[in-house]
């Protein structure tokens, strides 16, 4: 019950956060998207390393 509770209150608030503030919103996405990127090219470069 309490994770129910708290899964649509999580998902009631990013609806606001985007809908009051898509500037900031977006940021966030930016900068996330661009981390998991870094993370992804430093996995890969790590790999070609080992097996090169």
């Amino acid at each position: 019950m309490p994770k129910k509770i708290l899964r649509w209150g999580g998902l009631a608030f990013l609806v606001f956060f985007v809908a009051y503030r898509p500037e900031s919103a977006a940021n966030i996405v930016s900068t996330v998207g661009g981390s998991l990127l870094d993370l992804a090219n430093g996995f890969g470069e790590f790999f070609s390393t080992v097996f090169s």
